[in-house]
């Protein structure tokens, strides 16, 4: 093989590795509030679009539904008052598996309330 076709397989090998990022994600919730529901929903989709995603779920303080795709805050109940939408991480996740960057996801469903 030539300098080029190794340089060309060597970058066309990276490009390979790049296209299928490993993509890890936390979501801390509050137990008590009870929105472990909302969680296995979320982790449900997830796994369904990606299943080889790893998702972890950890227990946080009130009020808390904080999701992190590789380290980096995506989303925040406590800064937006509700839920992500389902389509949302999916699209988060599809980013980070491409190596694009992450927004924070700014819309979110309202919590449900009882009247």
């Amino acid at each position: 093989m030539s300098g080029g076709a190794e340089e060309e397989a060597a970058v066309a090998a990276a490009a390979g590795a790049e296209a299928e990022r490993r993509v890890r994600i936390v979501v801390e919730y509050c137990e008590p509030c009870g929105f472990e529901p909302t969680y296995q929903e979320l982790a449900s989709a997830v796994k369904e679009e990606y299943p080889d995603i790893e998702i972890e779920s950890r227990l946080g303080g009130t009020g808390a539904f904080e999701i992190e795709i590789n380290g980096q805050l995506v989303f925040s109940k406590l800064e937006n008052g509700g839920f992500p939408y389902e389509k949302d991480l999916i699209e988060a996740i599809r980013r980070a598996r491409n190596g694009e960057p992450l927004e924070k996801i700014t819309n979110s469903r309202p919590p449900c309330v009882i009247l």
